[in-house]
Parts: structure tokens; sequence; C-alpha cells
């Protein structure tokens, strides 16, 4: 049956790719989105030049305003909560914004939920820093990476909550309102505590999106800054099992209401951020990428690798595209729009951009 959706962010890396998807299956998508970050605009046009067929509706507006968070919610049959302030470095400098977007911005998307009175699938994409710096946990240090001693599987969800940084607090308080949402008002609600997702359409840059970023700034000849030793290692996932993730969990609502799933590539796809990856750049490109290292950025995690095995229990989910694969196919994407990577589309009209 076709729904009717809405998802908040959906001009963004995540959100594009999750409507392009979405419109294909021919739901009625409703984007809620402030085009605040680098590249929506053009994520925009790209949703737009596809055949929606009637089905795309734009709402230039933000999460903050309960209004506009009504004006998009109220009708929606299925709620993608993907709206956020993205950066642990963005929250340090500015804690008061990174609260109000990632927690009093969750909090409006909840409220028209609960009020439209229809009682919409609500599904948010939390984060891995709401586990902290995780001290307790055992890391080693090999001669390319660090490695957990003792979780060969990865951090699961009975991994203990510990807010770090003002991202990690604001996250950590939009993901546990979700939850309690779902136990106080009955809403079908479902988190998903995210590791690093990669691919296409994604401007990623210093503080965000590592993986894009690197290849970005290699192809355009701008240096590259590595913070710490470069072996911190990360578990990596395609863009595409993401989404598929995401529709699963609405598709299997009977067994996630009311869930928490650590989403990312698992053991598999883990990768050293530079120390690996910095050699199949190399690769890529043909030749050595230079880089400079800089001091340790506070909380960094030397190793995070998400353990799927409850996503793969309760959805029959798992990542599809290996990591050696899914970065030739971002590197690919890249290259092509290098001429007007960063160029603003002609025209993007704000407003409604649909009559439905």
């Amino acid at each position: 049956m076709k729904e009717t959706v809405l998802v908040t962010g959906g001009a963004g890396f995540i959100g594009s790719n999750l409507v392009a998807s979405l419109l294909r299956d021919g739901h009625r998508v409703t984007v809620l989105d402030s085009l605040a970050r680098r590249g929506s605009e053009q994520n925009l046009a790209w949703l737009r030049s596809q055949n929606c067929n009637g089905l795309l509706r734009f709402i230039n507006g933000d999460v903050r305003d309960p209004d506009d968070a009504w004006a998009a919610a109220k009708d929606a049959e299925v709620i993608y909560h993907l709206a956020g302030q993205v950066a642990v470095t963005t929250s340090v400098e500015d804690p008061r914004t990174d609260f109000e977007v990632n927690a009093f911005g969750t909090l409006n998307v909840l409220e028209a939920a609960r009020l439209s009175g229809g009682r919409p699938t609500f599904v948010f994409t939390s984060t891995n820093k709401v586990y902290g710096g995780m001290e307790d946990v055992a890391v080693t240090e090999g001669a390319k990476r660090y490695a957990y001693r003792d979780f060969y599987e990865g951090i699961s969800e009975s991994q203990p909550l510990d807010f770090h940084s003002p991202y990690g607090c604001s996250k950590g308080a939009a993901d546990q309102y979700v939850r309690d949402y779902g136990r106080i008002y009955g809403l079908p609600t479902v988190v998903f505590r995210m590791s690093c997702i990669y691919g296409p359409r994604q401007f990623g840059n210093e503080d965000q999106g590592w993986l894009a970023h690197f290849m970005i700034a290699t192809v355009k000849g701008e240096p590259i800054s590595i913070y710490g030793n470069g072996k911190q290692v990360r578990d990596v996932l395609f863009v595409d099992d993401l989404v598929r993730a995401l529709k699963l969990a609405k598709e299997k609502i009977k067994t996630t209401a009311g869930q928490t799933y650590n989403i990312g590539g698992g053991p598999d796809n883990a990768l050293a951020v530079w120390s690996e990856f910095g050699e199949l750049l190399a690769g890529l490109k043909g030749e050595l990428i230079p880089v400079r290292y800089r001091d340790w950025r506070p909380g960094d995690q030397p190793c995070y690798v998400s353990d799927i095995r409850k996503a793969r229990a309760h959805m029959g989910w798992r990542p599809m595209v290996d990591k050696l694969t899914g970065i030739r196919r971002l590197w690919e994407w890249v290259i092509s729009l290098h001429d007007n990577l960063f160029a603003r589309p002609a025209a993007v009209v704000a407003g409604s951009g649909g009559s439905w």
C-alpha cells in the first residue's frame, strides 16, 4: 500500500537517497528542509529532476519551528526524522543551536506526530556517539589499526549510554524522547544508532562525512588533515544499505516498534580512517595523497564498530555493499561531479513545491 511519508532533512545526504527510493516505490513524500547544509540545494534539484509524477512536495522550513513541523507532519503516515546538526565540533562551538536543532527540533516533530491523531510510524536516526568515549571497553593497537580486545562482533545496544560533547547530549536526549514517546503515547517509534554512512550525494567536510571529504579534497587538490594517528577504526555503511534498513523498519513495524538498533557496516566493513583508507584512496587516484597530522580531537573514539546482529535477527537486514565496492562507487560519483560539485543550481524554488 502506498503511503504519505515525511522525511525531515530530506534534501541532505541520507535524506535525498531515501526520498528518491520512496518516490520510486510510488509513495507521496514531503521533504522538510531548511537547506542550511552545503549540498542540500543540489540534492533538492536532483530530486526534482527525477520522474516524481507529482509525488514530491518540498517545504522550506525548520524543525525548530513547531508550525513548520506541524505543517509537514500533520498528514504523514510514516515519518523519517533525519534533520539534525551533525558535527561534534560545531556542537562544541555553538551548543545552543545544536540543542535547538537536535533536541528541541525532535520534540517538535514528535509532538506533531502525537497531535496528528494518526499514530504515524516514527523512525529516528540517532548516533553511536550516545555511547560516549567507552573508556571501559578495552582497545588494542596494531600496526595499522585499533581493535576491540573483547568485542569481536562490535558494540551492541546493551552498551551503557554515556553522552559526551553537546552533540552527544542533544542526540542522546532526542534518542530517549523518541523511545519514550513510544512508551507513553503509543507511537510506533524506532531508533537507529548509526555509525559512518557514506555514498553518493554526500558533500562531506572536515567535521562530518570523512570518506567523502577526503575524496573531494583529493580531487580538488586541497590539503587533508588527519587528527590523531590515522589508526582510528570505524565501520562504514553504504547509503543504499541504510535506506534498505530504514524501509525495513517500517515494513516490520510490529517487530521493530519500541526498539533501538545499532546500524553500521559491522566488523566486515571496519576501516582505519587513514592508515587503511589512505592506501585505498591512493590506489584510486594513482598516487600517494599528502596529509598533515594534527592533535587528537577531544572525545574521539579510537575504535567504534557496530554489532548489527539485532537488526539481522529482527529485520533480516545485513549490509549488501562491501566497503571496497562502496568506496569505488563514491569515488566515481565524486569524479563525475568534479566540474560542478559545488555549483549552486540555477534555480531552487522555496515553498511548497507540490500541490497535493
